[in-house]
């Protein structure tokens, strides 16, 4: 493994490393992601030598923008919507008002007013009312 550490760092940006045992190549991955070098590929080659699987490295910021969401993202998302579930077990309701959210117990009807005991969430500017995406504001 060290070996395999020394190699990786040694590497020039667009070098590529062949395996064709699955376990070097695992064990070669491990070593590319410890390392933390960019731009680097490793390619497991089959008897045929083609390329059975393969890897690449690279700064998330060379990383093309989309508007899709990427891999780790919807990841993001998923647990926020099981955290959302948890919260509707647990009797918690979220109400947004133009960029912060409150939460309170699911009984008491919003309508009415917020309860003094509501808790504002932290939510790290990731949360945005729909009156702040207007022009202007």
């Amino acid at each position: 493994m060290q070996t395999i550490r020394e190699l990786i760092r040694g590497a020039t940006p667009g070098e590529v490393f062949c395996c064709r045992d699955p376990a070097l190549f695992e064990t070669t991955k491990v070593a590319l992601v410890a390392e933390k070098v960019a731009d680097i590929t490793v390619q497991l080659i089959d008897e045929g030598d083609y390329i059975v699987r393969q890897v690449s490295s690279r700064r998330r910021a060379d990383q093309k923008k989309s508007e899709q969401l990427n891999d780790r993202q919807l990841a993001v998302v998923r647990a926020l919507e099981k955290v959302l579930q948890h919260c509707r077990k647990e009797g918690v309701q979220l109400i947004g008002f133009s960029d912060e959210l409150v939460a309170q117990p699911a009984h008491l009807d919003p309508a009415e007013g917020i309860s003094p005991f509501a808790l504002d969430l932290d939510t790290s500017d990731v949360y945005r009312g729909a009156d702040s995406l207007k022009k202007g504001v």
